[in-house]
């Protein structure tokens, strides 16, 4: 099966561990992904349907249009892609529009342009729900068109819906599949805790998630696969579940001596697990 990429950038995005994650992903007739993000494990899955789901309004928004409307989106966000909007002045600009604007589809087109012009292809706001990421000076912000109608044509089988988690488990009936891709937990109780929890998502979040997904495989015959950091904490919320370490190449700290490789979790909750009550 060829990889196909996002066509967004994304802190955490899952392209590199496609193949990893589709070894462990059961058979179903949906699969649900209560953390879309940019949508890799979507792209690189074959089932009848799925529910992806996102708290972030705007990413959700710009999805549900590219998926009604991708000529129109594509040719409208393409003359964002020139030397002229490739400036300094030019994103901070639009940046400000951004965050004045109630309009979805101008939001959609300047969250994309934002997401390829700005610093690492971050996505982060204020307090006040303003869009805060820097400039990112790049030569020539790659336009990601292909990528684009790719995933406009995948998601004919795809509903995007902004809702927490917790809905997303609601939704869930028999041959359904859930795939999260939750925030991260903290490598220790202390690493950056502060930024971490402020964040939206909380230990008390990754706690929860653990017992949603026991719950929902036990009470609901749906398979839980979630993806986070291997450590003590994590291994310790998904008790009971079939759990398999993924080697990834991955720096976790700006500061180059802390640059080691921290290995990832695949906790699969399943129904038939001999592990669950």
């Amino acid at each position: 099966m060829k990889k196909h990429r996002a066509f967004l950038k994304w802190a955490g995005g899952k392209y590199s561990l496609v193949e990893e994650i589709r070894k462990h992903l059961p058979e179903g007739k949906k699969l649900i992904e209560p953390f879309v993000g940019a949508g890799s494990v979507f792209l690189n899955t074959d089932y009848e349907h799925y529910r992806l789901a996102d708290i972030n309004p705007d990413l959700i928004n710009l999805y549900n249009l590219l998926k009604q409307e991708p000529t129109r989106y594509i040719d409208d966000v393409k003359k964002l892609f020139t030397q002229e909007y490739n400036q300094k002045g030019a994103y901070l600009a639009i940046r400000d529009e951004f965050n004045k604007s109630k309009d979805p589809y101008l939001r959609s087109l300047y969250f994309l342009y934002m997401n390829r012009h700005g610093f690492n292809g971050l996505c982060r706001y204020n307090k006040k729900g303003g869009f805060n990421v820097p400039f990112g000076s790049y030569k020539k912000p790659y336009f990601p068109e292909a990528e684009m109608e790719f995933f406009s044509e995948k998601s004919k089988k795809a509903t995007f819906v902004c809702e927490g988690y917790q809905q997303s488990f609601k939704a869930a009936r028999r041959g359904s599949v859930i795939y999260c891709d939750p925030p991260y937990a903290p490598l220790s109780t202390t690493a950056n805790f502060t930024t971490y929890a402020s964040g939206g998502f909380s230990l008390d979040d990754q706690a929860l998630l653990g017992e949603y997904a026991r719950k929902v495989a036990t009470e609901k015959s749906v398979p839980v696969l979630i993806s986070n950091h291997d450590t003590p904490l994590t291994r310790s919320l998904y008790h009971g579940a079939h759990l398999n370490v993924v080697k990834v190449k991955r720096t976790i700290s700006r500061n180059g001596s802390g640059r080691n490789k921290v290995d990832e979790l695949l906790a699969l909750f399943a129904c038939e697990s001999p592990e669950l009550p």
